[in-house]
């Protein structure tokens, strides 16, 4: 018997990714999909991961992949997943009107004890839960992806969740091995995405402006600012630069303001949902520099391996 009942609705890659984080810290989780088959597919997927996890001594919690393979189970009806379940992590297709669907029948088989969390990346979550009974313990928990090595979740109420939902979710995530953050107001994108979108924009223009290459900007990033930043926030950096950074400012005639000046307006990246804009002039780019993108993507592998290791302190630095 596990610590309670977390039911997941959605079977896809982020459904599955909250199953297994949820069972490696010992809750008994059930998940739900409207398609059989992909309930199926998830369970025996899930079980492969966590024995290869185990093999590459990578799996999370102090549980064997057995036993928490055994923690998870299947619903054929979303009232059975529901059911007497402390935390509801909806992770279906990013569309407007399915998350009001789904919270609409969530919000029919609540009780007034449950949280009802959605995974979306962009929603706001005023959009799918105003005219809902139980609205106020609904909110976001945006996990990144993949959510199983990459600990961070954005934490976004709506106006009205109540601060006993927001503070329990926190330490939900925090029980099970993540790291969240909370967006304290709503805004499209939340904050991993706006961030995201802001260093994508640039770089397609960087590309489209003949800057710099595809794979030197992709340096830029995997050589040298993710490296950074993997370690130490914007603010940290500036912090403990800070000197540096006003005296350089300075002696380069304000540079970082011209820099900041010279940079485009945000143009959109392609995306699902409605209010993230699809752009006109990515595609053309990506199509652009196709073959230089398969030679970068091709030799990630090891890199990959090492990248996962350090995450889960298996290396030692």
């Amino acid at each position: 018997m596990g610590k309670g009942k977390i039911a997941i609705v959605g079977c896809g890659l982020i459904g599955k990714s909250w199953a297994m984080l949820f069972a490696s810290a010992g809750y008994d989780v059930m998940i739900y999909d409207k398609d059989d088959t992909a309930s199926l597919h998830a369970l025996t997927t899930i079980a492969e991961e966590l024995h290869k996890l185990e093999s590459s001594e990578l799996l999370r919690g102090d549980l064997s992949a057995d036993e928490q393979i055994k923690l998870i189970s299947r619903a054929e009806e979303l009232e059975t997943c529901v059911k007497d379940a402390l935390h509801v992590q909806e992770s279906v297709i990013e569309n407007e009107e399915m998350k009001k669907i789904v919270f609409q029948k969530l919000d029919s088989l609540a009780t007034d004890k449950m949280t009802l969390c959605s995974s979306t990346s962009c929603i706001t979550p005023s959009t799918f839960s105003e005219n809902l009974k139980h609205r106020s313990q609904v909110l976001v928990a945006h996990p990144a992806n993949p959510p199983y090595y990459v600990p961070i979740v954005e934490i976004v109420p709506s106006p009205w969740t109540s601060p006993d939902i927001v503070s329990r979710t926190v330490e939900l995530m925090k029980e099970i091995g993540q790291k969240p953050v909370i967006v304290k107001k709503e805004i499209y994108g939340f904050a991993i995405n706006r961030m995201q979108y802001a260093i994508i924009n640039e770089c397609w223009r960087l590309v489209q402006d003949g800057v710099m290459s595809v794979e030197d900007i992709d340096a830029v990033m995997s050589e040298g600012l993710g490296m950074r930043y993997a370690f130490l926030g914007p603010f940290e950096t500036c912090q403990l630069n800070a000197d540096v950074c006003e005296n350089d400012n300075l002696m380069l005639e304000n540079a970082i303001d011209r820099a900041r000046l010279t940079t485009g307006e945000y143009v959109g990246i392609p995306r699902v949902e409605t209010h993230c804009p699809r752009s006109k002039s990515s595609p053309r780019c990506l199509e652009d520099h196709r073959l230089e993108y398969e030679s970068v993507i091709g030799g990630r592998e090891i890199k990959r391996q090492v990248l996962l290791s350090l995450i889960l302190r298996e290396v030692e630095l």
